[in-house]
């Protein structure tokens, strides 16, 4: 099998869908996706619980379960980690690895809404310490350093490509701006970089697919929680009829038993 390092080198791109919960997992393999990622916030709503707020434990719990799924490489979201120190990304990538990862990425949003992007050289330094410790590792791991900038309503793409080019520098093996809308602004990210790029796909208004993404130099699609939303909003739109109106016109829509048993695996004699 491709190893998850190798799908980085082309030619063209590949996608990493992002599943929510082992079942999602084992349909995505079923499909012929090559890797996995898991999502954040998708983690979080199968949690009953806000992005950003799901305990560390229960995350690395999360990530065995989507890398127990499947066969397939599953690359670990791990917002900013364990805290806010080198020393704290150090310890998040050892803690990562005894899950079974086959990548996983570390973002410069530090999870306060009031200061929400590391300054600069602690942004670096905490990439340059994870980047170590996956050097350390006996397993390979590919480490994505993301920045946030985009997400935070700083859209500053010159901050973002000396961020993005400092942490290739340190040691990041994938490098990944989420929020990119265009692609005349994802083919300078590119072109700004010499590692493999990570885009992220299905935001509302972004209309690119996988080959003019792969022309402009992206090697890494995903889709980040975009399936959990579009399961979760076609969910609540049901049950919001039956609470408001005391029908069941969406309900009738769902997928039926037998369509669904078809990207899962066949049940034992």
């Amino acid at each position: 099998m491709t190893s998850f390092r190798d799908l980085h080198q082309g030619p063209g791109a590949f996608v990493i869908p992002n599943p929510w919960d082992p079942g999602s997992a084992v349909m995505l393999h079923r499909m012929g996706f090559k890797a996995l990622a898991t999502t954040s916030a998708g983690m979080a709503f199968a949690m009953g619980r806000a992005e950003g707020s799901v305990p560390f434990d229960a995350m690395l719990d999360h990530c065995r379960a989507i890398v127990a799924a499947t066969p397939l490489p599953v690359s670990a979201d791990l917002e900013y980690g364990l805290g806010h120190s080198p020393e704290d990304a150090a310890r998040t990538i050892y803690a990562v690895a005894e899950t079974g990862v086959a990548g996983c990425s570390l973002e410069d949003h530090t999870g306060d809404p009031d200061h929400p992007i590391y300054d600069f050289d602690q942004a670096v330094a905490r990439i340059a310490a994870a980047a170590k410790a996956v050097a350390d590792l006996s397993q390979d791991i590919v480490f994505t350093a993301r920045c946030e900038n985009f997400l935070w309503d700083r859209p500053d793409i010159d901050d973002t490509i000396k961020r993005l080019q400092a942490y290739e520098a340190a040691g990041a093996d994938v490098l990944y701006a989420p929020g990119l809308r265009d692609i005349e602004t994802i083919r300078t990210v590119c072109g700004a970089l010499s590692k493999p790029v990570n885009v992220i796909m299905g935001s509302p208004g972004v209309d690119l697919n996988v080959t003019a993404l792969a022309d402009a130099g992206v090697r890494r699609i995903s889709v980040g929680s975009a399936f959990a939303r579009r399961a979760y909003g076609a969910f609540i739109d049901a049950a919001r009829e039956v609470a408001d109106h005391g029908t069941f016109g969406e309900t009738a829509k769902a997928m039926g038993f037998a369509e669904i048993e078809e990207w899962l695996p066949t049940r034992p004699d």
